[in-house]
């Protein structure tokens, strides 16, 4: 069977809004070629729609107009790779989730160590940042706790000491084992995350060593996070002001 008919086959069994892509084809690598000109054939002629860099979509027509691609279904696909998670969501959307924000987000930030995501459709909007270390399912929250950590100057409707707050409330309801491994973590970000984790747990009283914490960070190097000792009485202990 030709790659043309191929793929309009397997079409005709893929529901419509539901993105998908070369892998949900069943094309051979050798074939691409022949596939992108038959998919830029179908695009052409509104059979299908294209929601980013190789993925598609079938649109739903209905009474009210036409219908975009399936929100959810996107996301699952930059969020697994094969059933594992090489991705996750962070920036506002997280935050508000986390209780940092009561500010909905009306686009959404995805962490990934893969290509970068630009998806700008209808309602929409997808982009990406690049991730500090390799995401699977039992790091993405940790590492969605150090990005608000990062961003804490920067999150919408929520003070710095708010979100001091909210944070040292999440990082206490972790295990000892799941702090260390948020120290480790920790090491491949900025500075002035590093400080502040450091100075939360240090005045959470964790039972953790933090000596490789500090150890990373350069004693003459200051951090400005706009806090007072009286909000955070460790600060003085990891050059933060």
């Amino acid at each position: 069977m030709k790659v043309a008919a191929q793929i309009r086959n397997t079409i005709e069994r893929i529901p419509e809004s539901q993105p998908f892509g070369y892998a949900d084809l069943g094309i051979e690598a050798n074939d691409f070629y022949s596939a992108a000109k038959a998919l830029e054939r179908l695009q052409k002629n509104g059979t299908i729609k294209k929601v980013s860099k190789g993925v598609f979509y079938i649109p739903r027509k209905t009474i009210f107009g036409e219908l975009g691609p399936d929100s959810n279904g996107i996301l699952e696909r930059y969020l697994f790779e094969d059933g594992k998670r090489v991705a996750y969501e962070t920036g506002f959307s997280l935050y508000n989730r986390m209780g940092l924000t009561t500010q909905m987000a009306f686009k959404i930030k995805i962490a990934t160590k893969k290509n970068p995501i630009n998806i700008n459709q209808g309602t929409l909007q997808v982009s990406s940042v690049k991730s500090y270390v390799d995401i699977t399912e039992k790091n993405y929250q940790l590492l969605g706790y150090l990005d608000a950590l990062k961003d804490i100057r920067r999150i919408p409707d929520c003070s710095v000491i708010q979100a001091i707050k909210r944070m040292s409330f999440l990082l206490k309801a972790l295990t000892s084992k799941e702090q260390k491994e948020l120290i480790q973590y920790a090491l491949f970000y900025p500075a002035r995350v590093r400080s502040l984790l450091g100075a939360i747990l240090e005045n959470l009283n964790v039972t953790i060593q933090l000596e490789e914490l500090k150890s990373s960070l350069n004693p003459l190097t200051k951090i400005n996070i706009s806090i007072k000792a009286t909000e955070l009485p460790t600060i003085k202990n990891w050059n933060i002001e």
